[in-house]
Order: C-alpha cells, then sequence, then structure tokens
C-alpha cells in the first residue's frame, strides 16, 4: 500500500525557519534526511521524497468560468502552517507507514534536538480499473 508522508512546518513551532539556522545544523538536517531516504530505498519502501519551497513561494490556481487561470499568492495567507515536503512511502501497512512517519519527525533541529514535527499518514488512492 502506498501512503503519503505529509510533514507539516508552523511558524509557532519552538524553531526558527530552516533557511536561518546555522550552516552546521542545516547540514545535518539534510544528511539525517539522505541517510533516512537511503535506509527507506535498502528497504525497498520509498517512491519519492521532496523538500518544498516555502509557502511565500505557493501560488494557488483555478480555472475562470471563461477557462483561463486566476493565480492568487499561497494557499492560505491567513494559516501559520504549511506543507514543508513529503515522502511517498510503498509499505505493507498503516502500521509501517505510521512507524516511518515517526522516524522522519525525529529529524534534528537547530544544536540537533529533535524537531518532532507533525508528519500527516495519508493512503495514496487507486484509481478503479479502467475495465469498471
Amino acid at each position: 500500500m502506498k501512503y503519503m508522508l505529509l510533514m507539516q512546518a508552523s511558524e509557532r513551532i519552538d524553531q526558527p525557519p530552516i533557511h536561518t539556522w546555522a550552516p552546521a545544523d542545516v547540514k545535518a538536517h539534510l544528511e539525517f534526511m539522505h541517510t533516512f531516504n537511503r535506509k527507506l530505498i535498502a528497504d525497498g519502501e520509498f517512491v519519492d521524497a521532496q523538500g518544498l519551497a516555502g509557502p511565500d513561494e505557493a501560488k494557488v490556481v483555478r480555472s475562470t468560468a471563461a477557462g483561463t487561470p486566476a493565480v492568487t499568492d499561497g494557499p492560505f495567507p491567513e494559516s501559520k502552517e504549511f506543507l514543508a515536503g513529503f515522502w511517498v512511502v510503498d509499505v505493507d501497512s498503516l502500521e509501517r507507514a505510521i512507524e516511518v512517519a515517526a522516524a522522519a519527525s525525529a529529524a534534528p533541529g537547530p544544536d540537533g534536538v529533535q524537531l518532532n514535527l507533525p508528519i500527516e499518514v495519508r493512503q495514496v488512492m487507486s484509481a478503479p480499473s479502467s475495465d469498471a
């Protein structure tokens, strides 16, 4: 079963944004993520993982009645929470997806302190077969 693990971040957490961290802290965080991803690959559970640009760069696009795009900044300007990155894993069970999410949540932040960011776990749904 495939699951998407969504790393949530917030302006309200006790840690400053990653772009303000000391270079050594950023390096340790990225090394943790690379090691984490390599383990998922070795275990045959890795599908994809990406970090995302900050919400200040996000755009929301909707189709207008004329069929042209209407573009606005950011998904929820009043919100302090945002999606920082994601993994797609292919695991045997929801329990395993939760274990993987908990391990990702333990990524280090400034001074090596665990971030313990919330990771949302959602099953990737398959479309019905075209024969249905």
